[in-house]
Formats: C-alpha cells, structure tokens, sequence
C-alpha cells in the first residue's frame, strides 16, 4: 500500500488560487478544457450527460471569441503600426501572420458556439 504525502503540491488543481500562471493563462485563452469528451462515453446515458455539458459549457465561448478578437485587432494594429510608421516589414508580417492565425481560431470558436448553441438534443 502506498502512502500519499500530505506536503506535496498537485499540479492540476480545480482551485484558481493554486493553479500555476501558465495553466491560468492556457484557460483563460483556450477553452477546449471545459468539454466533455463524448467519445469516451461508455454508454447512452454518459454520452447524453456529456452533450448536455457542452451544450451548457457553450455560453462561455462568446467570451473566449472576445478575447480572441481582442487579440486579432492587437496583432493587426501592431502589424499595421510597424508596416507603415517603422517601416519594419519582416516584423510586420509577424504580426500580420498571427492576427490571419487567430481570425482562424475566431472563426473555430464561432461555428463551435453556433453548432453546440443551435443543436437539438437526440
């Protein structure tokens, strides 16, 4: 028999105070840690429980669509700023890279809320 040790940290906690600054900053940016995975439902009953999660957990995702649209204007704006005012092309087109990568994450976002929002349940 094992014995646990009482003064060793757990690295997933659910508490937010105990959680590290790059598990909060993942959350805070990525949402696919609040679905179930229907998948691995062994059965009828857990695969309708899951679905009424995500079904449920779908009201947050406008907010994750928010940040990333924050994020977009950031990255163009900055790729605009450099472009035009520093003349900076190679660095530009950094920013004009990342603002294309995260309108693709907002279009991802929008049709998962748009498909999970607008589903009937079986």
């Amino acid at each position: 028999m094992a014995a646990t040790n009482p003064s060793r940290k757990q690295t997933h906690s659910t508490d937010p105070a105990r959680l590290r600054f790059r598990t909060l900053l993942y959350r805070f940016m990525f949402f696919e840690w609040m679905f179930a995975d229907i998948s691995a439902a062994s059965n009828l009953y857990e695969r309708h429980a899951a679905v009424r999660h995500n079904r449920y957990m779908s009201r947050y995702l406008p907010v994750y669509l928010r940040r990333w649209s924050v994020l977009t204007a950031f990255d163009f704006m900055l790729g605009v700023l450099l472009e035009r005012g520093l003349q900076a092309s190679v660095l530009s087109a950094w920013f004009f890279t990342w603002s294309c990568v995260s309108l693709t994450a907002m279009v991802v976002i929008s049709v998962a809320w748009l498909m999970l929002s607008s589903s009937r349940l079986p």
